[in-house]
């Protein structure tokens, strides 16, 4: 069974974001540069020497750029193999949104829409 490992949100205004569910909720969020791509990285639990969440059933997320794509808070479904996934979701009424993505030393990541219209990350870990 595939699982629920991550959120997104998207936001216009990072430090706007990062003031509100610092306040608002505690989270711990720094900024973080991936290539020329920058988001807010958002720990609702603290993290092992790996960098997932030290909690059972619990999940760690980031704070996005708004964008057409991502323009709702989004789920991340940690897949085995994403080729495998998208061939299930076009088969299954949904639809790829974005070409897959490699972050270097951790995965690769896309956007689907589901049957229903929904937004989903899928990511496959290396």
């Amino acid at each position: 069974m595939d699982r629920v490992v991550r959120f997104e949100i998207p936001a216009k205004n990072f430090e706007r974001a990062r003031y509100f569910y610092y306040h608002v909720f505690g989270w711990d969020i720094k900024r973080i540069f991936l290539g020329k791509d920058e988001y807010l990285n958002a720990r609702t639990v603290g993290v092992n020497e790996r960098g997932l969440p030290n909690e059972p059933g619990t999940i760690n997320g980031a704070i996005i750029k708004k964008t057409k794509v991502a323009a709702y808070p989004t789920v991340i479904v940690n897949v085995r193999s994403l080729d495998e996934a998208l061939t299930k979701i076009k088969k299954h009424g949904g639809k790829i949104l974005m070409r897959r993505r490699k972050i270097p030393f951790f995965g690769s990541y896309t956007r689907v829409k589901d049957s229903e219209g929904n937004v989903i990350g899928l990511w496959e870990n290396i």
